[in-house]
């Protein structure tokens, strides 16, 4: 009898009303909406970097390839910069990172801590820098004072700490290491140092993730302190090097007269530029899924207090 009784609720489906039924679909449209919306653009820059730009200009390359060539890819990998530009890019991407991910996360810490005597002062005037900045000028003056310019350093030290990431790793402290944690270690004898490597850098993977996630793609996409700060070539990121390889084909174009070499300028250009944002973007693709879930959850209880 009970057995019967068991297997009879088991089988009962849960009644789903109408409006629910409306809701799923309208929310289950917009998703699939945006999904293409995000996805399609990058699908279509894969497919047009080995597609005849010929055709791609035509605007007969929407869905599928045509007429497949690797030229463009071919004409990007025998620039020995643009192997420079990668060297240089991991170097900074790397050292920029970890240098970051410590530096947040001790100042995070810090701040998370009810003990630490003016912490309120100092949240304001980290929160300060988020609304207002110095501008470039002073920035500029800052790094060159420091004698930092046309070196590597200039690219990692200036934009070592994100005022956002620190505020999101410090609303994840106080969030998740309570109080009672710390005083049960000092009794133990555990001292703040210890605390912190042993107990709270263990407990901490989905905000680290988080912050390499957020500094990485910021430290490859970075091209902007290479204009102001390096004269070097050797010293250029990969972003600056494709961005000269992008003007330089553009400029090309323009200085020819002869209508068949400005079709074969235009071509060789338009193979280019595709090629270099998949290149430029390929360490990005591969480094987000690896991270993908750690970071909702990252972000999400960051978020719930600050």
């Amino acid at each position: 009898m009970n057995n019967r009784n068991i297997s009879g609720r088991s089988s009962k489906r849960v009644r789903v009303s109408g409006g629910d039924l409306v809701f799923d679909i309208i929310n289950n449209a917009i998703m699939v909406v945006l999904i293409l919306i995000i996805a399609y653009p990058l699908y279509f820059i894969i497919i047009a970097s080995f597609s005849d730009p010929i055709e791609v200009m035509a605007g007969k390359v929407w869905l599928w390839p045509m007429t497949i060539t690797f030229e463009g890819y071919q004409r990007i990998m025998r620039d020995s910069s643009i192997w420079l530009g990668y060297r240089n890019s991991i170097f900074y991407t790397v050292t920029g990172t970890s240098l970051s991910v410590v530096c947040t996360l001790l100042g995070a810490y810090s701040l998370s801590r009810k003990d630490l005597i003016g912490r309120g002062i100092l949240m304001k005037l980290i929160i300060f820098t988020m609304i207002f900045s110095g501008g470039l000028i002073p920035r500029y003056l800052t790094v060159r004072n420091l004698g930092m310019v046309n070196t590597i350093w200039a690219m990692i030290i200036p934009s070592a700490i994100g005022a956002y990431n620190l505020t999101i790793a410090r609303s994840f402290f106080e969030s998740t290491i309570p109080e009672e944690l710390l005083d049960a270690s000092r009794i133990d004898g555990c001292s703040n140092r210890k605390f912190f490597v042993s107990i709270v850098i263990p407990i901490s993977s989905a905000i680290i993730a988080v912050l390499i996630l957020f500094y990485g793609v910021g430290n490859w996409n970075e091209f902007f302190d290479a204009m102001i700060f390096l004269d070097n070539k050797k010293l250029y990121p990969l972003q600056l090097i494709l961005r000269s390889i992008l003007i330089q084909s553009q400029a090309q174009t323009n200085m020819i007269d002869d209508i068949e070499s400005v079709e074969a300028a235009i071509r060789t250009a338009e193979q280019i530029k595709y090629g270099v944002i998949i290149v430029a973007s390929l360490p990005v693709l591969i480094l987000y899924p690896a991270l993908q879930k750690y970071f909702v959850k990252g972000v999400m209880i960051g978020s719930i207090k600050g």
